[in-house]
């Protein structure tokens, strides 16, 4: 062992040390690695950053804001609700909808957001159709992550296997070239959790605490404005419009309850209805053509000065809750009429019991009533000290463009048929879906940066020096030289569950990424002294960081459901090791067919 390589082992030691403590973030991890193998001499300038210019690099930040594109003009909220309509009201059901379902949207979105879509829909459907939300969360959750292995670009994993591969003989991996792997682990965790769902703890699970008031429904009023495209149509078709995001609950005329609400009954100008909405559907009817918030149009659309609007800011919404022994207890919106006396509009509903009916001005407050108040910057500055009101909290509902979801599906479809073709290369694919999404406001600029974890990007950026410094050093020769010693005669097969079993192991303590980059690096030259191709030992390794399921830290996607499951450490090692030898075993089966010649039904020739 030369003083370079001992000098590596050194910072890749620390490196590792620094990784499982947890003591500093990971991106800063990266980059003190990154200025370590620099200061050293062990890679030159150009070297050290060139994970900054990477492929991997360039796609994963490009992902994010395609994935932004696709949740803020709605496309992920209706598929998702779609899927909760698809499950039923059956536990095996769910699963075998809800798995496949979820996992086709990992394949083309980031998992994280895809878990944490789901979550609040299965809870949901947990609460109406009693049954246990463990049973449900957590081959969601499965399905998310086996997800990323349809696609190259859903992990950074498999980037960073196919940048290794195209540095060490120039073949790369194409967009789809995982996706036979992909889709037997789909249909076997699929297959696996339907069979095995008495490894599944039966527990009813609770709400997220993170977010206690953000709640599912609000109750508030639509306008159906002059020249409205909804004038003459049914309200029947506007429910099946809205379907997912609003629900009537009543429709008034002039304002008089109308007595026969039929299905087939035509909206008019000035009509009014009582729906429950999400806060995204309270947020988004400013872009809904024909539509207002009643309230608003009512009360709020008075003319104003630029200088007033400098003064008090923009408009906004706001939650309140009516304190204990408020003055507005018993008292009717209409009664208090809280824009004279407190310069607010109340433009929705939220109580914890009962259905209202009629116009929202004419109920009567109730101490816990939760309002969602419209109006400007500075006038809500009183309200945050009135005795009346317990707490204001900001509105969380974000403004959806859905009008554009046709636009950001075609960037999408256009995106990865740009890379599978090589028509583009990939880097230049996905960064140019990615500016598209943002020049079509499809997302606003401003968000397109928020979606882009910064933490990931600078990881990647910073863990690629590390692995072309366990190639150049000559490391990941010598530990492939001392495998190969001790696994002498070994079948391939065995080999690749070697390879795959390693990385299941590390990705425990690492992320995906980091395990990666430390030991495709070993496969490779593992591959190359045996005289076979790289590239399944390389994606069996990238799988194995990808796909094991033994931990609730190994996934961030196990970790959001880990509380609203009430799951412990004990039911992710019952449920995943079975399923992780499963998917070694398939996964090494099926890298032995695609690239080695390998057969692909047992007791078939070779």
């Amino acid at each position: 062992m030369d003083p370079q390589q001992i000098v590596f082992l050194l910072i890749l030691g620390t490196a590792l040390a620094l990784f499982v403590s947890g003591r500093l973030r990971v991106d800063v991890v990266a980059m003190l690695t990154l200025l370590a193998l620099a200061l050293t001499g062990i890679l030159d300038a150009k070297q050290a950053l060139a994970g900054f210019s990477s492929e991997p690099a360039i796609i994963v930040a490009a992902v994010f804001v395609l994935s932004a594109g696709l949740s803020a003009t709605g496309i992920n909220d209706r598929i998702g609700a779609a899927i909760g309509r698809a499950a039923g009201g059956s536990e095996w059901r769910t699963i075998a909808v809800v798995m496949p379902a979820t996992a086709l949207l990992a394949a083309f979105s980031h998992h994280v957001m895809v878990t944490a879509m789901m979550l609040p829909i299965l809870m949901r459907l947990a609460r109406e159709q009693k049954l246990a939300a463990s049973r449900l969360l957590m081959p969601m959750s499965l399905a998310a992550s086996l997800g990323t292995t349809l696609t190259l670009f859903s992990a950074p994993a498999f980037l960073l296997a196919g940048d290794l591969l195209k540095r060490a003989d120039g073949s790369g991996l194409g967009i789809f070239a995982i996706t036979p792997i992909g889709l037997v682990l789909v249909l076997l965790g699929t297959a696996y959790m339907l069979l095995g769902r008495w490894l599944l703890p039966r527990r009813m699970g609770e709400a997220t605490p993170s977010d206690p008031l953000r709640l599912d429904r609000y109750y508030t009023e639509l306008l159906v404005e002059p020249g409205s495209p909804w004038i003459g149509r049914t309200r029947e078709a506007f429910e099946t419009t809205f379907a997912g995001r609003l629900q009537v609950v009543d429709w008034l005329r002039h304002g008089v309850r109308r007595q026969r609400q039929e299905a087939g009954s035509p909206l008019e100008d000035g009509d009014v209805l009582l729906v429950r909405a999400s806060p995204d559907g309270i947020a988004s009817i400013s872009g809904e053509p024909g539509l207002a918030l009643y309230a608003v149009a009512k009360y709020g659309d008075k003319p104003s000065d630029d200088r007033r609007t400098e003064v008090l800011g923009e408009e906004q919404l706001v939650q309140a809750v009516v304190a204990p022994n408020s003055e507005f207890i018993g008292r009717s919106v209409a009664d208090i009429d809280f824009l004279r006396t407190l310069g607010v509009v109340v433009v929705g509903l939220w109580r914890r019991e009962g259905w209202l009916h009629g116009e929202l001005s004419g109920v009567r407050l109730a101490e816990g009533d939760l309002l969602v108040l419209w109006g400007r910057q500075l006038d809500f500055a009183p309200l945050a000290t009135h005795h009346g009101f317990l707490m204001l909290l900001p509105f969380e509902g974000e403004q959806k463009p859905r009008r554009r979801a046709p636009v950001a599906l075609a960037i999408m479809a256009a995106t990865v048929a740009a890379a599978a073709t090589g028509l583009l290369p990939p880097q230049i694919a996905f960064l140019a879906g990615a500016v598209a999404m943002v020049l079509s406001r499809c997302v606003p600029i401003e968000r397109a940066y928020q979606q882009i974890d910064v933490r990931i990007f600078v990881m990647i950026a910073g863990v690629i020096p590390l692995g072309i410094a366990m190639e150049q050093t000559g490391t990941a020769k010598l530990v492939a030289d001392l495998l190969q010693g001790h696994a002498a005669g070994w079948p391939v097969f065995v080999l690749l569950l070697v390879m795959f079993g390693a990385a299941a192991l590390l990705t425990q303590v690492l992320s995906d990424a980091a395990t990666t980059v430390l030991l495709a690096p070993i496969a490779l030259a593992l591959a190359q002294g045996l005289g076979l191709p790289p590239t399944p030992f390389v994606v069996c390794t990238a799988m194995g960081a990808v796909a094991s399921f033994l931990t609730p830290i190994g996934h961030h996607g196990n970790l959001l459901i880990l509380d609203p499951g009430q799951y412990t450490f004990g039911d992710f090692l019952r449920v995943g090791v079975p399923l992780t030898t499963a998917i070694a075993l398939a996964t090494a089966w099926m890298a032995r067919w695609l690239w080695l010649g390998g057969p692909l039904l047992p007791g078939a020739a070779g």
